[in-house]
């Protein structure tokens, strides 16, 4: 790899050297005054945008297509269409499997920074070579005019004490992709009237914490935003912050405000050819996941040397085989379903290695149902969910009646009516056993 080659930190190679966004991230943990997410757009170019949202599955099957029609390509991304660190799970799974598929791939990631403490360590372990963090002020007073709320876990807090806790998380984040060697790059939107006259105290606080790079991205307006009706900055004003910032860290002045899904070179309009792909592979009816060569680098794998076949078949734990009802470490057996038959068909049931034996019960299930992509529960541990999707699998946790969840699954249709809906009760909500926001 050629830390250089990235052309968002290298303004030199981005006339030669392309990246792709694997839009994997579709959920949010903050919501910005001058954010509006809207997926279906063609017509915008600005982050949170993008056509389709894909599966970790469908963006390596997606990923190959690129590769090979833009073999320039030397950053895989994942930017969104919410933050990465908020879809933690997917996005770190993507991650993984791209370098275990792509070892020559640089990895980065585009984050508001309030989640990805925890995933230092694992971006680390992947070899993420670039990290950019979205930081519009380094004094919650201005912060609490930019965000609306800010969730932390399953609570979501108001401006005030909001812009605080997303601060502090960020610092953190900034000290501890430093720590690990990791380039950061910063962004911070130019709102005038909000930040434009602190844009030089986020330059320098950046500056000293050592970031790479700083972009000073200028407000774009968008459409149902709640700052929609605030003016773009003009060029000038852009210029004269780009100007006092650079003595305190070097500058990105060439930025593009890409798509989430954005793919080829930072110039390169939407190549509809690839555009066309990325939505084949978000509907396509059975997406196979892309897994490594070598059976050290994947326990699925039989012998070494060797390319696993294409997995075709479901699985599903249900207690009396009509709904999907049972949590993936209660059940002693998985339901097999073909969903290549014209409806799908039941195969048989395959018994689960007994509980006990730590993460190798997990490793021996996958080699169990080694010819399955998908799992479907009604819940999974952090653990099994880790291990199964760094080896290719995707677990859905749902509860429905099996025909009418396989159809859904067969057809590319959204499982988020099935998901699982934990029931809390933290004393900030009406009780509607619906959770927090």
């Amino acid at each position: 790899m050629n830390l250089d080659n990235h052309p968002c930190f290298n303004k030199k190679s981005c006339k030669d050297f392309g990246r792709v966004h694997l839009p994997v991230a579709p959920a949010c943990n903050i919501q910005c005054n001058f954010c509006n997410r809207k997926f279906d757009c063609v017509n915008e170019s600005r982050p949170g945008v993008t056509s389709s949202i894909l599966s970790p599955d469908q963006a390596m099957a997606y990923l190959a297509d690129v590769v090979e029609a833009k073999p320039n390509t030397a950053v895989v991304g994942i930017a969104g269409p919410g933050d990465p660190f908020a879809n933690g799970d997917k996005t770190m799974e993507t991650l993984t499997r791209v370098r275990a598929a792509y070892p020559e791939m640089l990895l980065c990631v585009a984050t508001n920074g309030m989640n990805i403490h925890p995933y230092l360590d694992e971006l680390k372990a992947v070899n993420t070579t670039h990290v950019s963090i979205t930081i519009n002020a380094v004094d919650p007073d201005i912060g609490a005019k930019i965000y609306s709320w800010v969730r932390d876990g399953k609570r979501s807090v108001g401006p005030a004490q909001g812009a605080g806790l997303l601060l502090e998380r960020q610092l953190a984040a900034v000290k501890g992709l430093k720590e690990r060697n990791i380039m950061v790059k910063v962004n911070s939107i130019l709102l005038p009237g909000i930040n434009d006259d602190h844009m030089t105290d986020v330059a320098k606080k950046m500056g000293e914490m050592g970031v790479d790079i700083f972009n000073c991205m200028p407000y774009f307006p968008t459409k149902g935003a709640n700052f929609e009706n605030m003016a773009e900055p003009g060029k000038d004003l852009v210029k004269t912050i780009r100007k006092a910032a650079k003595v305190f860290v070097p500058q990105m002045t060439h930025c593009k405000r890409c798509r989430a899904d954005a793919v080829g070179l930072l110039d390169d309009p939407l190549n509809q050819k690839l555009m066309d792909r990325l939505t084949y592979h978000a509907t396509a009816p059975v997406p196979f996941p892309s897994t490594p060569k070598y059976c050290h680098e994947d326990p699925v794998a039989d012998t070494c040397g060797t390319t696993p076949a294409p997995r075709p078949y479901v699985a599903l734990a249900t207690r009396e085989g009509a709904l999907i009802n049972q949590h993936l470490g209660e059940a002693t057996e998985l339901h097999i379903y073909d969903l290549n038959r014209e409806t799908p068909e039941f195969v048989e049931t395959r018994t689960l290695p007994k509980p006990g034996g730590g993460d190798a019960r997990w490793q021996n299930l996958a080699r169990t149902i080694k010819d399955c992509h998908t799992i479907l529960v009604s819940g999974a541990g952090d653990t099994p969910k880790k291990i199964m999707g760094t080896m290719g699998f995707t677990i859905h946790e749902v509860n429905g009646m099996i025909d009418l969840v396989l159809v859904a699954l067969k057809k590319g249709e959204s499982l988020n009516h099935l998901i699982v809906r934990a029931q809390t009760a933290c004393g900030e909500c009406r009780g509607t056993g619906t959770g927090c926001m």
